[in-house]
């Protein structure tokens, strides 16, 4: 975990509770607009998340031994990405 983020997870700023507590009344329903063929071909789908990566990484499962692991561990943060960097250069 980084020591720079906070404790506390970002608050959204807004009253959700209330949000939640509003019930759609059938006048609402009139308000809202159609949707016409033109709105929907104007539409686009948003995929959130990281873009692909041109070189992925694989998951394996790897024993090794306590002291090895300790070493790399008492290099700091971001050991297992140098450990990785290491075993490349093989």
């Amino acid at each position: 975990m980084n020591a720079n983020k906070p404790a506390s997870p970002p608050s959204l700023k807004s009253d959700l509770a209330r949000v939640d507590a509003h019930v759609v009344k059938a006048e609402e329903y009139d308000e809202l607009p159609e949707f016409t063929d033109e709105m929907l071909a104007r539409a686009k789908v948003n995929k959130g998340g990281r873009p692909l990566s041109t070189n992925p990484r694989k998951l394996i499962s790897l024993r090794l031994p306590v002291n090895v692991i300790e070493q790399w561990k008492s290099t700091g943060p971001g050991w297992q990405t140098r450990m990785a960097e290491r075993l490349s250069k093989v």
